[in-house]
């Protein structure tokens, strides 16, 4: 090669390398290493073995049809290669295809008729063919029979029904079973189910089609031509609510399905019918689209019809380019979505709606406007937000204006820069201002609130606070109605509660903040007034509670939290955001930074005004109040907000909720009341789905809470394996110090528990991440991370790692066990003590990798720690039992002396 050419890799050198980082655990590097291999090589038995190599990857990245295909190639190579053989197996077993996993496997064993492994696997598969076979048989006439009780009219004996429509639930589960349902003529005998309009019946069907479609393309696209999207459609708007929510259900698998596009149909067969499912899926969200706004829909029916677009139709994450569905349901569909947004309750020929109809529209509206790429996109959108708008306030008289207020309303709640445009348009704000002094309650409420939604914007609240203040203070002094002077009261709060959190910047007179909260508290607490007008007393002090004073008044209102907490459970969900905001506010949980100091005395000098804390946000003054909403049951409010699946919950509200969580957990001897009370199980879905900020504080209090508790008990059952995803996302390197430390010390303590937590640890990818901080300068996080290494050394796997070729894990235990602090060098020699007892090969390799080694071990048992004494005889010990010249290396040493000493002490039995 001549000086300074790049030297090329051979596919030989490839080969090792991906053997190598397979033997480590990095399957999916040892992948790459074999894909690169394969370019490189032409010879046929070279590639037989990557293709082996590259299946035995698959196969632990879990694709098993990849696998398989891999395993294939090897096979055509050379049709006597047991491992790629085996391999095969494997994978056919995990795609469902028992009958070729057992040719191969008995291929395997004719090869090798002694080996133990082939013989097993062969057993075990062919037990569970023979109990598939046994089922299938079974099934073929429980479903006939099922069916015939079900449909017969004559059948009086309801048990005898319910039984049967239970059975054909649980068999449409299991992938057989729904096979066979759907090949006994099934889809049309449920779509007679259907049709009977019984409650009980319909559900039985809906239920049933949800395992026929679950996970399956091609099955879901034959039921959804022999039920049509009509009649789906219609069995949503039906004014039974259980029905309505089964049949929301059933569209929702119907449209993953659709989407996902899945490997039971075709398994990487290159010539594969690849159905194409679009079509199916704008026929089912135009009939949703619809829906919205026909007359004879029920209200929940158009609510889970909302709640299904806002899962199905935006994009999961950005990373996904495509936002077609999107533009297409702005286009065919935004201004249905717009009829339930302006829907005034009450008025002649409205759209039944509940009351979280319009928040769901508002939200829908706001997802769709967030999916949008580029200035034209958003163009449109607003034209067709102002044409909807426009064609209601021309025209047609004051009922009219009224829809195109309600309108404004509706998207300052959503997407509010298209909220700001329609609000600009001429002749609105004047009526806005106008009908706020009507005399007809229904006409002013829908008023007041706009112009509180406006007040919400910082683009108009400039123009609002010179024209609305006075006009919601003369509202809220004169109205003789509670509804609408509480509506006023949140006006003037938004518009009051500018300077936030900031104790100088007040707009209100001093002691009217106090009075405003106290009327709200007032109102809150009388169950006389309805549920829809007390959530505007929470909207009220979601406002006030920016202020120490209001937020020390409000705990000691027991009956107010409670009447709060109450209310948050309630079927109202749009009252989410307010109760979260208020406790937020109550426990200090949003983000304040530390000003700096030389800036602070600069603008002093330049006097610029300066942010002041009020007295009663010290901390002192915050735990006390952590203490009195716990003790008035913060927790099973939270818990209960987290549950509900409503499109109220967003990501926002989810990222204030996990804030609070954090507040409550704080203090350690709080956590097991949280824990009891629900808090452990509300915090896992909103440490796995959110905003960044709002997973990270949900996975930051899983950790104070697995830290100080046992997690076993905190978390019991499968829930422990949940906490191990959002615990490890704490160790990415953009997470702050503390965050990383505590996801340490709390992974410490999961993988001291079982063999089956440290594996879920290792499939998270979380050991190199552990490593990584075992090199950190701060003390604590590379304690952490050592002690959290000793509990994963208990691993197999994690031990191979200690031995792997070039790596410096070995030699860094080592040296740790030779520092100065004594807490690290415990858990170093833990380590050391645990990884020569479980694996010896590593007693052969410890003088191989330092010089310093049996100072280091002979500092241990000299210490005057008895904790560390302890560690190295064991270390010491395993080393003798080992390897005869280890042994005669630390005989040879003053080892024997030391040991004789100590042997010797009776105050160390």
């Amino acid at each position: 090669v001549p000086a300074g050419a790049p030297r090329q890799v051979t596919a030989g050198q490839l080969r090792e390398r991906g053997n190598a980082l397979f033997q480590a655990g990095d399957h999916a590097a040892a992948l790459a290493a074999y894909t690169q291999a394969l370019s490189l090589c032409d010879a046929e038995p070279e590639r037989a073995v990557l293709h082996r190599n590259r299946a035995a990857c698959y196969l632990k990245l879990e694709d098993y049809a990849k696998a398989e295909a891999d395993a294939s190639k090897a096979i055509e190579a050379d049709g006597r290669d047991m491992k790629a053989l085996f391999r095969r197996s494997q994978a056919l077993q995990k795609l469902g295809r028992l009958d070729q996993a057992v040719s191969d496997l008995q291929r395997c064993v004719s090869l090798e008729p002694k080996n133990k492994a082939f013989q097993e696997a062969l057993r075990a598969l062919g037990s569970s063919m023979h109990e598939k076979m046994k089922t299938m048989s079974c099934t073929d006439s429980k479903v006939e029979q099922m069916f015939q009780i079900l449909l017969d009219p004559e059948e009086k004996d309801v048990d005898k029904k319910q039984k049967a429509a239970q059975n054909l639930i649980v068999l449409a589960r299991e992938e057989a079973g729904a096979e066979k349902i759907f090949q006994s003529d099934g889809v049309r005998l449920l779509t007679q189910l259907l049709d009977t309009a019984k409650a009980d019946l319909m559900l039985a069907a809906l239920r049933t089609l949800v395992g026929l479609c679950s996970g399956h393309r091609s099955r879901t696209m034959a039921i959804l031509v022999e039920l049509g999207a009509p009649r789906l459609s219609a069995v949503l708007g039906v004014e039974h609510e259980q029905v309505s929510l089964a049949a929301c259900n059933l569209l929702h698998v119907m449209f993953d399905s659709l989407k996902e596009g899945l490997q039971k149909d075709f398994r990487g067969k290159e010539d594969a019918v690849v159905l194409d499912s679009s079509k199916d899926l704008k026929l089912l969200i135009k009939h949703l689209l619809e829906l919205l706004a026909l007359e004879g829909a029920s209200a929940h029916g158009r609510d889970n019809a909302l709640n299904l677009l806002i899962k199905v139709v935006p994009r999961k994450s950005p990373k996904e380019t495509n936002n077609t569905l999107s533009l297409w349901v702005i286009d065919q569909g935004l201004k249905k979505i717009l009829e339930v947004g302006s829907t005034v309750c009450g008025a002649p020929g409205s759209l039944p709606v509940t009351e979280n109809s319009r928040m769901s529209a508002s939200v829908l509206l706001s997802k769709l406007y967030d999916d949008l790429k580029c200035d034209a996109e958003r163009e449109n959108f607003h034209h067709l937000c102002e044409d909807y708008v426009r064609s209601w306030f021309e025209g047609h008289e004051l009922a009219g204006k009224l829809r195109a207020i309600q309108t404004v309303s509706c998207l300052l709640q959503g997407p509010s820069d298209a909220g700001n445009r329609v609000l600009e348009l001429e002749g609105i704000m004047d009526s806005v201002l106008s009908l706020c002094a009507s005399v007809c309650e229904a006409h002013q409420l829908v008023a007041v609130e706009a112009l509180i939604h406006a007040a919400d914007k910082a683009k108009r609240a400039s123009f609002i606070t010179a024209n609305g203040v006075s006009l919601l203070k003369e509202i809220y002094k004169h109205s003789e109605r509670d509804s609408i002077r509480i509506r006023a009261l949140v006006g003037l709060c938004k518009l009051g509660s500018a300077g936030g959190t900031d104790f100088s910047m007040k707009q209100f007179a001093e002691g009217s903040t106090m009075k405003l909260a106290k009327q709200c508290r007032k109102w809150l607490c009388n169950e006389m007034i309805d549920a829809g007008t007390r959530r505007w007393a929470v909207e009220g002090l979601a406002y006030l509670t920016f202020d120490a004073d209001v937020k020390e008044e409000f705990v000691e209102d027991k009956a107010a939290m409670q009447a709060m907490f109450h209310l948050a459970k309630s079927e109202d969900r749009s009252v989410l955001y307010a109760v979260a905001s208020t406790l937020v506010n109550c426990t200090n949980s949003y983000d304040h930074e530390e000003p700096d100091p030389q800036m602070l005395e600069l603008a002093k000098y330049a006097k610029q005004h300066i942010p002041e804390q009020h007295p009663k946000d010290k901390p002192d003054f915050v735990k006390r109040r952590v203490r009195k909403l716990l003790t008035a049951g913060v927790v099973s409010a939270l818990s209960c907000m987290v549950k509900s699946e409503n499109p109220a919950l967003t990501n926002s509200c989810r990222e204030l909720i996990s804030r609070v969580f954090l507040a409550l957990v704080e203090e350690a001897e709080d956590r097991g009341g949280v824990v009891a009370q629900g808090g452990g199980k509300a915090l896992i879905p909103l440490s796995l789905e959110g905003t960044e900020v709002g997973q990270t504080k949900a996975a930051q209090a899983l950790a104070k809470i697995t830290i100080t508790s046992n997690p076993e008990m905190a978390f019991p059952g499968e829930r422990i394996y949940e906490v191990v995803r959002p615990l490890v996302s704490l160790l990415h390197l953009q997470r702050t110090g503390l965050e990383n430390f505590e996801g340490l010390m709390a992974l410490t303590n999961l993988a001291g528990i079982s063999e089956r937590l440290r594996q879920k640890i290792l499939k998270e990818k979380a050991v190199p991440m552990i490593e990584g901080y075992m090199f950190e300068e701060h003390e604590l996080i590379r304690l952490a991370a050592t002690e959290c290494m000793c509990n994963m050394a208990m691993s197999k796997e994690v031990q191979e790692l200690f031995l792997a070729e070039g790596s410096d894990r070995l030699k860094l235990m080592v040296l740790y066990s030779g520092e100065e602090d004594e807490k690290l060098r415990r858990a170093a020699s833990g380590t050391l003590a645990m990884l020569t007892a479980l694996h010896p090969p590593i007693c052969k390799r410890i003088p191989q990798v330092t010089v310093h080694w049996l100072e280091i071990l002979q500092a241990l048992l000299l210490s005057p720690s008895m904790e560390l004494q302890h560690r190295g005889a064991v270390v010491v010990m395993n080393m003798m039992a080992a390897e005869r010249e280890v042994a005669e290396q630390l005989i040879a040493s003053e080892m024997l002396e030391i040991l004789s000493v100590l042997a010797k002490d009776k105050d160390k039995p």
